[in-house]
């Protein structure tokens, strides 16, 4: 089973690569305060007029590349 997560792009500068920053958030084991912590995954872009700042689904897939592993499946 595949994962899926949403994030927000952060770089497009690539041809068909979009940097996506994942955020996630977790309570600290000792003092149970909640932390947030950020993932940059890069992905395979196939759809047209995604920028900076939008919020995209991602899902993971075979490697395409040495570091793309994702594929972006939809603009939210």
């Amino acid at each position: 089973m595949s994962r899926i997560f949403t994030g927000t792009v952060v770089s497009n500068k690539m041809n068909k690569t979009v940097v996506v920053s994942v955020e996630r958030k977790l309570r600290h084991p000792f003092y149970k305060k909640v932390i947030t912590r950020h993932n940059k995954l890069k992905a395979h872009n196939e759809i047209e007029g995604i920028k900076e700042g939008d919020v995209v689904n991602i899902k993971e897939i075979k490697p395409i590349s040495k570091n793309k592993n994702f594929i972006v499946i939809k603009k939210i």
